[in-house]
C-alpha cells in the first residue's frame, strides 16, 4: 500500500512542500512507498517553489477511505482535513500547531508536535543522518518552507533551530536567503489573477472563539496597495465566503511582510468589536493597523476574543 502524505486545505508553501519531503524521505530512506497529495491548488509562492526546483505539483485529494494510510504533516486540525479523515489509516502527524482534538485514529499512532515555526525543520531533525542524502530539490523545498512560515525570521515563532537550518540549506545551493526570499515573497504578492472569494480562502483556517466560529485569513504580501485598492470589493464577500462555508464570520488580515505588520479589515460592527477587545485598538473606520503583528498561530488566534 502507498502511503499519501498532506496537509491542510488551502495549501501554502510548507503544506506543499512538507508532504512532498516527507514522502521523498519515506521511499528514499525508509524504503515505504509514499506519494504526497494536496488538499486544493497550492498558492503562488508554493506554485513559484515546484517551478524553481522543478518539483511535480502534487495530485489533488477530495477525500480519503478507510483503506487509505495516511502522514498527515502542518496540521492536526480535522477542520483543515479530508471530511473523512477518521474514517482512514492515520499512521503519522508532524506538525507545529496547537492541539486541536477531534482526531481519531484505528491504533496508536507516531505523533511529532514542536514548537517550531515550520514542519520541514521538525523533518529535518527526525531524518537524522539521512537529511544528507536530501538532493538539491528536497533541500531547496526545506528551505522556501522555512523562509515562508518565519517570513524571512521577521515572525515571532521563528527559533534558533528554524534559522540556522535556513542558513546551512542555503549555503548548501549556493543561495543568498535575503535573495531568495525576496523572489518568494514577489510571487507571494502577485494575486491578480485570484477572485476576492479566492484571496479570501487563500490561506485561511477555521477556528472557534467563545461560541463563534471563525475563518480566520491571512495575506501576506510585499504589496499591500495592490490588495487595499481591492477593499471594497473584499469586504463585500466575506459575507458570501462565512455564508458558504458555515462560519459566523471572516477576518481578514493583510499582513505588509516588510512594515511587519498587519491590517485588518472591519467589514462590520462584530467585527470591530472584536479587534478593539482582542487587539487593544480603538477603530476608527474600516482598517486598523496593528503593528508587530504577522503571525496568526502565535499573535492572532491566542488575542482573539468576542
Amino acid at each position: 500500500m502507498t502511503i499519501k502524505v498532506f496537509g491542510h486545505k488551502s495549501p501554502d508553501t510548507d503544506s506543499t512542500g512538507s508532504p512532498i519531503i516527507w514522502a521523498w524521505y519515506l521511499n528514499e530512506c525508509r524504503g515505504v512507498a509514499a506519494e504526497p497529495r494536496l488538499l486544493g491548488e497550492p498558492n503562488t509562492e508554493a506554485a513559484f517553489m515546484l517551478r524553481r526546483w522543478n518539483l511535480d505539483k502534487p495530485e489533488i485529494l477530495e477525500d480519503v477511505t478507510e483503506t487509505d494510510e495516511i502522514v498527515i504533516v502542518d496540521t492536526n486540525n480535522v477542520a483543515e482535513l479530508p471530511a473523512s479523515i477518521n474514517e482512514a489509516q492515520v499512521t503519522e502527524v508532524i506538525d507545529h500547531h496547537l492541539l486541536q482534538g477531534g482526531l481519531k485514529t484505528k491504533g496508536p499512532i507516531n505523533i511529532t508536535v514542536r514548537p517550531v515555526a515550520c514542519t520541514a525543520t521538525i523533518m529535518h531533525d527526525l531524518m537524522g543522518d539521512d537529511a544528507g542524502r536530501m538532493p538539491e530539490a528536497i533541500k531547496g523545498a526545506m528551505l522556501s518552507c522555512i523562509l515562508s512560515d518565519t517570513l524571512e525570521f521577521r515572525s515571532p515563532t521563528t527559533t534558533d533551530v528554524d534559522r540556522e537550518l535556513a542558513e546551512a540549506l542555503a549555503a548548501d545551493l549556493g543561495l543568498g536567503i535575503a535573495d531568495y526570499a525576496s523572489e518568494m515573497f514577489a510571487a507571494k504578492s502577485d494575486v491578480s489573477s485570484f477572485s476576492n472569494t479566492e484571496l479570501l480562502r487563500m490561506d485561511s483556517k477555521e477556528y472557534e472563539v467563545g461560541g463563534k466560529s471563525f475563518r480566520v485569513s491571512v495575506l501576506e504580501t510585499t504589496s499591500p496597495a495592490t490588495v487595499l485598492a481591492r477593499k471594497d470589493g473584499l469586504m463585500e464577500d466575506m459575507a458570501t465566503v462565512a455564508e458558504e462555508d458555515g462560519v459566523d464570520q471572516v477576518l481578514f488580515f493583510l499582513v505588509d511582510i516588510l512594515s511587519e505588520e498587519a491590517i485588518l479589515f472591519i467589514a462590520n460592527d462584530f467585527v470591530k468589536a472584536v479587534a478593539e477587545k482582542s487587539f487593544d485598538v480603538e477603530v476608527k473606520g474600516d482598517l486598523v493597523s496593528l503593528p508587530g503583528v504577522v503571525s496568526r498561530k502565535k499573535q492572532i488566534i491566542p488575542a482573539l476574543k468576542v
